[in-house]
């Protein structure tokens, strides 16, 4: 047995459309009920001004005085009632004496009979208007009374029956319905020329599927790990994801501070800024903001027009610290087997010197390295016996010698192991000082004194890292572009140059430091003075 399937909810453009012509319906005959209701007050209004300008000319009419005080009222006043009454339009004219005893009334059975209504305010010499159910059935009467020397000698009731109003209205609804008609018709068709587009757009999905799909976007959007980031085609925010705020910095501002700002009011740095405001496609481009190294793309989305930007962000900044210490240790590798290559080629000099029968001389030339190798150790260790620096600087040497540069840690440096506080993680020193010696044995390599001269010592409340060279020197126009990612004086390699100076200064930055760069003019060779200060929080002694 099938069972019946379900019919599928309406889609949203047609719950729309529903909904609109229900609404434009409901509209419509409001304001046609309230057009009517008006109108029959206006009606009603116009009907009671009328009755009471008759009953005041009748009032007033020299004539109608004069047969209310001859013997018999009703011969003279009946005739001319009617008359009024088919003159001025209105549905019945009663003359009555002051007691309310009628003179005059369309129906003459109706004639001595007593006026049935309210008299009171006229016979106190007022005019006054009422609906009142009478003997023509209800109507709007105006009574007044008829004045002889001020003395009230008789009433005059004038009045227009509620059917004859209603009748005076019938035709003015007529045309409002067909006026409303139009309108709801109108109002329909244009609903659904509207809905039909919306219809395309929400691609007949109804309100529960878009509402699902928009909890899925929203879940996949924060659940994103990597920045994602969406610009209109002014360079606006129209949306970013927790990623993209931490990513950026400004992890700290609601949606409703970022959205809807341009790029270049973020304060992201001015290369990240132009990448994000270039037309054209970047793919994997690498870009320091303050605190982190990210890898940027973006996709422009047109579609005849420019529409926007997709922009998504990757934190590599883990990445890129383990590059580089893996760069360093294939650095220290290299040194090593270099060293183990001439450690070889000396270990084969004593022993051939041994089996010449030269014990002496191999023993002195043995001792001799061996001193040599002591005393470098010794040099850097008595100068920074901080244990992370001083193993940074023993491979540093190391590699420097390989490349014909000579490492030197100058007489002025002190560092106390212990020294530094646990806010300044070694792995931004190793970050600082060995970029900054990797920067200074390139410039320096080459050079006819090939030298490279690092200091590190504690002043006051500060720690000064200060590595100089002999290589050409910084041009004091590119004083600050050589702490940007990508500027650099050498050709390009496989992995790209200009990074190394620019994690200098973001680690700087971090740690709230300063950077800077001089010429050298060290034995008037040249060359370039880099300098790091960061604050160590609490006042240190040290040699200066």
């Amino acid at each position: 047995m099938r069972l019946p399937t379900l019919p599928r909810p309406r889609s949203l453009a047609g719950q729309l459309f529903a909904m609109q012509a229900v609404l434009i319906a409901v509209v419509v005959a409001g304001y046609a009920l309230f057009t009517y209701v008006s109108d029959r007050r206006q009606a009603e209004d116009a009907a009671a001004g009328q009755a009471t300008a008759v009953a005041r000319s009748i009032a007033d009419s020299p004539s109608v005085r004069a047969a209310v005080r001859g013997p018999d009222p009703t011969a003279l006043l009946e005739p001319y009632a009617l008359q009024v009454t088919r003159d001025a339009n209105v549905d019945f004219v009663t003359i009555m004496n002051p007691s309310g005893i009628r003179w005059t009334h369309p129906d003459e059975r109706q004639i001595g009979r007593r006026f049935l209504g309210n008299i009171g305010p006229a016979r106190q010499g007022r005019t006054f208007t009422e609906t009142y159910t009478g003997t023509l059935g209800p109507s709007v009467r105006a009574v007044t009374p008829i004045r002889d020397g001020g003395r009230i000698v008789g009433l005059v009731s004038a009045g227009i029956t509620v059917e004859t109003i209603s009748a005076r209205v019938q035709d003015q609804v007529t045309a409002l319905l067909g006026v409303g008609g139009g309108v709801l018709l109108l109002g329909a068709v244009g609903t659904y020329v509207i809905n039909a587009r919306l219809r395309r757009h929400t691609h007949g999905m109804n309100a529960g599927e878009l509402s699902r799909m928009h909890d899925y976007h929203q879940a996949a959007l924060h659940a994103v790990r990597e920045g994602l980031l969406l610009l209109d085609g002014r360079y606006r925010v129209a949306l970013i994801n927790d990623g993209g705020r931490e990513l950026l910095g400004v992890g700290g501002a609601s949606d409703a501070d970022v959205v809807g700002r341009s790029v270049a009011g973020l304060g992201l740095p001015a290369p990240l800024t132009g990448a994000l405001l270039s037309s054209e496609p970047r793919v994997d481009e690498v870009h320091l903001t303050a605190s982190r190294v990210l890898v940027v793309n973006t996709v422009p989305v047109s579609g005849g027009e420019q529409r926007g930007t997709v922009v998504t962000l990757r934190d590599v900044t883990e990445l890129q610290s383990l590059t580089g210490e893996l760069d360093s240790e294939r650095g220290f590798t290299q040194a090593l087997r270099s060293q183990a290559h001439e450690a070889a080629n000396r270990l084969h000099t004593v022993v051939s010197l041994i089996e010449l029968g030269r014990s002496e001389e191999a023993v002195e030339f043995a001792t001799a390295e061996l001193e040599l190798a002591q005393a470098l150790t010794d040099q850097v260790v008595a100068a920074v016996s901080e244990p992370v620096l001083a193993a940074l600087l023993l491979g540093k040497t190391a590699q420097a010698h390989e490349r014909g540069v000579e490492l030197v840690v100058s007489r002025d440096s002190r560092l106390d192991d212990g020294l530094l506080p646990a806010e300044l993680p070694s792995r931004d020193l190793v970050t600082i000082l060995g970029n900054l010696i990797d920067n200074a044995v390139d410039a320096a390599q080459g050079s006819l004194r090939a030298r490279v001269t690092v200091t590190a010592y504690a002043s006051g409340a500060e720690l000064v890292l200060r590595v100089s060279d002999t290589g050409p020197g910084v041009d004091p126009a590119h004083a600050d572009l050589v702490f940007q990612r990508g500027f650099s004086t050498k050709p390009a390699g496989p992995g790209g140059r200009g990074l190394g100076l620019a994690l200098v200064r973001q680690a700087v930055t971090r740690h709230e430091g300063t950077l800077t760069v001089t010429e050298s003019g060290e034995d008037g060779e040249g060359g370039a003075v880099f300098e790091v200060r960061l604050p160590l929080g609490a006042s240190v002694g040290g040699a200066g």
